[in-house]
């Protein structure tokens, strides 16, 4: 089994870069399906995610090399092959096969996705989605089969906001006949870097970014090249952990305008933030100041920070509540915090954390990619050596994280150790 071993209490300083966006990169990587030849997305993070994905396209025809994250991708021998099982049920954004199968091949077979287990994050909207715009969705067996005769445009309207159902309906409806008008529609930035893929393949897409999304269905889509936008969870996990952690340092290759409702948070506790175009520098912050925060679909703040934050929010001075409005079950990192000493407890759809609260090193478990990050953080504060397992669902999302963190002065390394036999767990 591996695990990370973090010894806290190490002065952290100096630049950190920013990897391409996991959230874009796993709607790119699909997309590229519905091209007609060659193309080749770059800045791709170095992550599992990625890696699957590379594997699920090469298992229905196309050849993919990947290379230091750069992405080629030759779609032109893509069978609409059935995947029922085996990788899709690997991460949650496997959904995202579905739309561009659909578009391309007018019927798909793809499992029920897997990925991180945050509560009750239904396909229905997507379903909604592919039904408006002429399939027969049947779920059989396990797996969500996709049939159409022609996809035509239509009016949909999401009654939930949902990035992945908004991103799917995109992928579906590009090749469609007609105008298709997504209403209520998520406007992350991860969606307008879809578009703008989508686009540079001849698509016809405008409004994304707002909420109302408006596709003219064209003939065919070809090839491009396409450089992914940073990822604006990564730079906020590091503008955490440089508030929590750091004695100075600077975030590279962000984008500031994405990551403005942390950028506020932060400032209303008390840390100094200095943005410049690219880089964002966060000197040592003391004192802090208890904050409430509530987690909305974008722009406000995102659920996906909602877990690293919270280790922050141990290390202030009075009580803050955090509550989440996007997944329900989404504390599971209070529970490790808590043997580390943290004062913290969950009421309904809140946690209350009070601080500040001296960490201790403890053995913990990382139930999702970002309680992953939340133990990072917490263990490069905590007195003693913290070992984080179940490190997996960290290597989801963030890439080359050892290495990054050892760049700014981080005592912490990835170890192989015996698995305890069932009856010790």
């Amino acid at each position: 089994m591996d695990v990370y071993k973090i010894k806290g209490g190490k002065p952290l300083q100096g630049t950190i870069k920013v990897s391409g966006a996991k959230n874009s990169a796993v709607a790119l990587i699909p997309a590229s399906i519905l091209a007609d030849s060659l193309v080749t997305i770059e800045g791709l993070p170095e992550i599992s995610d990625v890696a699957i994905l590379q594997e699920l396209l090469e298992d229905i025809g196309g050849k993919v090399d990947f290379d230091a994250g750069k992405m080629s991708i030759d779609p032109t021998n893509m069978i609409a092959m059935p995947l029922p099982n085996g990788n899709v049920k690997k991460l949650r954004a496997s959904y995202y096969l579905m739309g561009a199968m659909l578009g391309r091949f007018k019927n798909a077979v793809i499992g029920l996705p897997g990925g991180c287990h945050l509560g009750p994050r239904p396909i229905d909207q997507h379903i909604k989605g592919f039904e408006a715009l002429g399939a027969k969705v049947t779920n059989e067996h396990g797996a969500i089969y996709l049939r159409a005769e022609e996809l035509r445009g239509a009016k949909i309207y999401l009654d939930v906001v949902s990035v992945g159902a908004t991103i799917n309906i995109m992928l579906a409806a590009v090749l469609a006949k007609g105008r298709t008008t997504i209403e209520n529609a998520a406007k992350e930035p991860e969606i307008v870097d879809v578009a703008t893929l989508l686009s540079n393949m001849g698509a016809n897409i405008k409004g994304a970014g707002t909420n109302v999304i408006r596709i003219e269905g064209v003939e065919k889509l070809h090839g491009t090249k396409h450089t992914i936008i940073p990822d604006r969870i990564e730079a906020g996990t590091f503008m955490i952990m440089a508030a929590t952690a750091g004695d100075g340092i600077t975030i590279d290759n962000v984008i500031p305008f994405h990551v403005e409702a942390l950028t506020a948070k932060l400032r209303e506790m008390g840390v100094n933030i200095v943005e410049g175009e690219e880089q964002i520098f966060i000197p040592k912050s003391e004192n802090l100041h208890a904050v409430d925060v509530k987690t909305l679909v974008y722009p406000g703040f995102p659920t996906d920070l909602q877990q690293p934050f919270s280790v922050l929010l141990t290390q202030a001075i009075g009580s803050s509540v955090i509550t989440d409005t996007v997944y329900s079950a989404r504390f599971k990192q209070l529970d490790e915090l808590r043997r580390m000493n943290a004062d913290a407890r969950v009421e309904g759809r809140a946690a209350i954390l009070s601080g500040p609260t001296p960490l201790q090193a403890a053995t913990v478990r990382a139930s999702d990619l970002r309680a992953g990050a939340a133990l990072v953080i917490a263990g490069l504060i905590a007195d003693g050596e913290t070992e984080v397992q179940e490190i997996q669902h960290i290597e989801r999302g963030y890439s080359s994280l050892i290495a990054k963190l050892q760049g700014i002065g981080a005592d912490i390394r990835k170890i192989s150790i015996p698995e305890k036999p069932a009856a010790d767990k």
